[in-house]
């Protein structure tokens, strides 16, 4: 059964709210379902939503202390600081798990935070959520009415931003851009010297809507040598949602994946599911199904090669150039 690897997923989150734990939580991610999925590593982010917290840092290292407390409880899991811990943890028959951070805003415009989290495990983090965080602008505010068509093109990356972008670069914590306005994406393009990463995010000639990239954004991450994950939610494969919630997925997914593949080839596309915040009602319902998808990129025309690019190794080789 092939391995992947998914870019992420917002499980810790729901477990800390809970108070459950990773091994059989009624989650899309848990450790049964990675094991039946064959999971070679997964994207663990720490999500904290800025407008439901009064000290964003805090509750970041909370959540954080959360995770490796769940890890140490689970010996099949171990945590990865480096391309070649994900390597040693494959021949020990382990799955890795990568510390990620959805939300720049929890550095509070402090490189002294950037570096501390780096210190604590923190390989990749996402610079934006839904709210200008003083490091970039989403793509969309969140509010009662926000607009998922029309992308922020002039305001990006703020000062503090491009510093912080050149400081993980530096430091080795992969940049993402999913949630980042339009302009932030291509300020990253500029300002990063390493592969960058839009961990869930899909084709928006497929399904308009501003959380996916166009097609430039698309050949440009190629040129950065750069990924996107395929996101499992149906709000971002179709562009009637209710035309893919409840119903099989897979197709939509596969069919993101051939467009993107038509104009950028199969080195650029990997699998970030956004498990655990996303509605499960869809045919992808949980990790253990991943070889699913595989099966039906197989019947779909894709090649072995393509497939074990797309699963893990596109991602391998991002993180081997970000922290080697």
């Amino acid at each position: 059964m092939i391995p992947y690897i998914d870019l992420h997923c917002d499980t810790i989150s729901a477990l800390q709210e809970k108070k459950w734990h990773l091994r059989d939580a009624n989650l899309q991610v848990n450790l049964n379902h990675l094991k039946q999925g064959n999971c070679m590593l997964q994207c663990f982010a720490m999500f904290i939503h800025l407008k439901k917290t009064k000290n964003p840092c805090l509750d970041c290292l909370k959540m954080i202390d959360y995770y490796y407390q769940e890890l140490e409880k689970n010996k099949e899991i171990a945590p990865v600081f480096s391309y070649n811990d994900v390597l040693k943890n494959q021949e020990k028959g382990l799955i890795s798990a990568l510390l990620t951070i959805e939300e720049g805003g929890v550095t509070e415009n402090s490189l002294e935070l950037l570096r501390i989290y780096y210190r604590l495990g923190v390989r990749m983090i996402c610079l934006n959520w839904n709210f200008i965080n003083g490091v970039g602008h989403p793509n969309f505010v969140y509010t009662q009415r926000p607009d998922f068509k029309t992308p922020e093109e002039e305001k990006g990356l703020t000062e503090y931003g491009i510093q912080m972008v050149q400081e993980m670069n530096r430091l080795g914590i992969i940049v993402d851009v999913s949630h980042l306005s339009d302009k932030g994406f291509y300020d990253c393009i500029r300002y990063s010297t390493k592969p960058i990463v839009a961990s869930h995010s899909n084709a928006r000639s497929i399904c308009n809507h501003v959380r996916n990239l166009t097609d430039d954004m698309i050949l440009k991450l190629k040129e950065n040598g750069g990924v996107m994950g395929m996101n499992f939610c149906a709000a971002f494969l179709a562009e009637d949602e209710a035309e893919a919630e409840g119903k099989d997925t897979i197709p939509y997914l596969i069919l993101h994946m051939k467009h993107i593949k038509s104009i950028a080839g199969a080195e650029v596309i990997a699998i970030g599911s956004d498990f655990d915040g996303i509605d499960p009602d869809i045919s992808l319902k949980n990790a253990s199904l991943l070889p699913r998808l595989f099966d039906e990129m197989r019947h779909q025309g894709f090649t072995e090669e393509e497939i074990s690019m797309i699963s893990h190794k596109n991602f391998l080789r991002v993180l081997r150039k970000n922290i080697g």
